[in-house]
């Protein structure tokens, strides 16, 4: 199993950052400006790493960091099961079930992106937050260097009366609104339709906070990979579809790389 791991990480290199509260590993690949990618339950997975190859193979450097579970290791139901139960219990760097708030491992993240973009320069970072940490992305707007962010199925915060909020506070979204209009940037946030654990609320709350600078796109459910044993949730990693190249969802996945590209200066 442990080769497995291994073999998924192919073309990684290591290294443990360390900034505050907290040090986690981080797995670095390609080179070019910096795109910081942010993984889903249950942790830093194939699919994930495949992304992040497809990231790098645009001519970008890109970080991911492990926040939990074990990197490399398959996604199954059971280790997505057991991943939100631990989740649930100690994570302590997250902020689950409130509304209003970005979970405490933003700042980490935040510093990791200074990094990043003072190592590999150009025009700024990209992030991109995917299921649980998909709103994590927007959050680190309140950093200077990160200019391109995708929030790919942001969950949080979890429950069905929250469904309309954010896991931002007004002091951040604040920021990030002004520095969209100054700088002229924008966000890429992605679901697919049934998806429950990303209410149409939650988009509709961001196109009325960001307006024309929130690109909302929500794919019909028809689209995603087939045969998963999930419901239709992971738009750039677990359900998409691969063997469809022409299809809705690697036309999106398209879209991503070209905007982490135009954005940073890839």
């Amino acid at each position: 199993m442990a080769k497995i791991h291994d073999d998924a990480l192919a073309g990684f290199t290591k290294f443990d950052f360390h900034d505050g509260r907290w040090t986690r590993p981080v797995y670095r690949i390609g080179s070019g400006p910096a795109v910081i990618v942010i993984h889903e339950i249950p942790g830093l997975h194939p699919q994930v790493l495949q992304f992040a190859r497809d990231v790098a193979a645009e001519g970008m450097t890109v970080f991911c960091p492990s926040l939990f579970g074990k990197p490399g290791k398959p996604a199954s139901n059971g280790y997505v099961t057991a991943t939100m139960l631990k989740l649930a219990c100690v994570g302590r760097e997250f902020a689950i079930w409130a509304g209003g708030r970005s979970s405490p491992i933003v700042d980490w993240l935040r510093a990791l992106a200074r990094k990043a973009h003072a190592e590999c320069g150009g025009k700024g970072v990209g992030a991109v937050g995917m299921c649980f940490t998909g709103g994590f992305a927007l959050a680190m707007m309140t950093e200077p260097s990160v200019v391109a962010p995708v929030l790919a199925e942001p969950s949080l915060p979890a429950g069905r009366k929250k469904g309309g909020e954010l896991d931002v506070s007004p002091k951040e979204l604040a920021v990030a609104k002004a520095r969209m209009e100054a700088e002229d940037l924008s966000l890429i946030a992605l679901r697919f339709e049934g998806d429950v654990l990303v209410p149409c609320a939650r988009f509709q709350t961001l196109e009325r906070e960001l307006g024309a600078r929130v690109e909302a796109i929500t794919l019909p459910d028809a689209v995603a990979k087939q045969g998963t044993g999930r419901d239709p949730h992971s738009v750039l990693t677990i359900h998409l579809d691969r063997d469809d190249p022409a299809g809705e969802t690697m036309k999106v996945h398209r879209k991503v790389l070209d905007f982490f590209k135009a954005r940073t200066g890839a």
